[in-house]
């Protein structure tokens, strides 16, 4: 069965590959690793990737460990990729085996009834209510579906980066200073790009790029209005550099999406990065 261990894992058994490096960047609320992957060179143009920000959307982390075996085959030259699968841990167990790893009874207690109970399928958030997505000081709380109390998904936390996730995202994304991000997400099959901030010369460049993801996986580009404070404002708003967000699953399909339908959308998606770090620069090849 597959649960967060389960998951870590094969995070941490990725180190196997040749030229792959793993490190641990930060830590979960419930001091899970978080873990940061590497492939290619450190000098050139960086991309970083993430996922399993929203805890029911793990399937988002299934697919960039996939995605991390497929790149492992490839050759790059002056150029990297960093992968960072599971960006939301603590979350991603709750949906999968629900409170009973949690040893605290009082955040139990905490977590079940902000939950309205105990199954967790749907939760979005971190182990303290709040959705890593929505807490990047980035237009920080005017996003149209935000919250403002702790909820399943969509509250915005206490104050700006006020999450250790979201904080070792930050550190990272300093540490790297990347060319281009993508953050995997699910559902809906698409692409999204764009932020307030933006001029209309940047928006121009990065719908180009979103034009080249699109003929890879055939997902519709969509400019984000209304959705701030994540992960891709954050980036667009500080490094004005191509930010986007792809929904990986069929609207169709119920959340969370399953291992079962990993396969289907890897192979949809697998070169999606190879397109997006050569058209930022990055040589890379097989």
């Amino acid at each position: 069965m597959l649960n967060i261990e389960n998951i870590l894992n094969r995070i941490v058994d990725l180190k196997t590959l040749p030229n792959v490096n793993v490190e641990i960047i930060g830590y979960s609320l419930l001091n899970r690793p978080i873990y940061a992957v590497h492939l290619g060179s450190y000098d050139g143009p960086q991309m970083i990737m993430d996922g399993g920000i929203h805890a029911r959307e793990y399937l988002s982390t299934l697919f960039l460990i996939e995605e991390v075996k497929y790149l492992s085959t490839f050759t790059f030259e002056n150029c990297g990729v960093y992968i960072i699968p599971c960006v939301n841990p603590d979350g991603i167990d709750l949906v999968l085996s629900g409170i009973q790893n949690i040893k605290c009874d009082a955040l139990k207690n905490y977590l079940t009834y902000v939950n309205g109970g105990n199954n967790f399928r749907l939760w979005k958030a971190n182990a303290n209510a709040v959705d890593v997505n929505v807490n990047f000081n980035a237009l920080y709380g005017k996003g149209v579906q935000n919250v403002f109390c702790p909820s399943p998904g969509n509250f915005v936390g206490y104050y700006p980066e006020s999450e250790r996730e979201t904080r070792v995202m930050i550190e990272f994304t300093k540490q790297v200073n990347p060319s281009i991000t993508i953050s995997w997400h699910t559902k809906g099959e698409v692409i999204y790009y764009g932020f307030e901030s933006l001029t209309e010369e940047e928006l121009k460049r990065d719908y180009d790029i979103a034009e080249r993801l699109s003929k890879v996986n055939g997902y519709p580009i969509v400019r984000s209005v209304g959705s701030v404070g994540g992960y891709q404002d954050y980036v667009s708003l500080n490094y004005k550099v191509p930010a986007y967000t792809i929904e990986l699953g069929s609207a169709a399909l119920d959340h969370p999406i399953s291992e079962e339908y990993l396969l289907e959308n890897y192979e949809l998606n697998k070169d999606v990065p190879i397109v997006a770090l050569k058209a930022v620069g990055g040589a890379i090849y097989n």
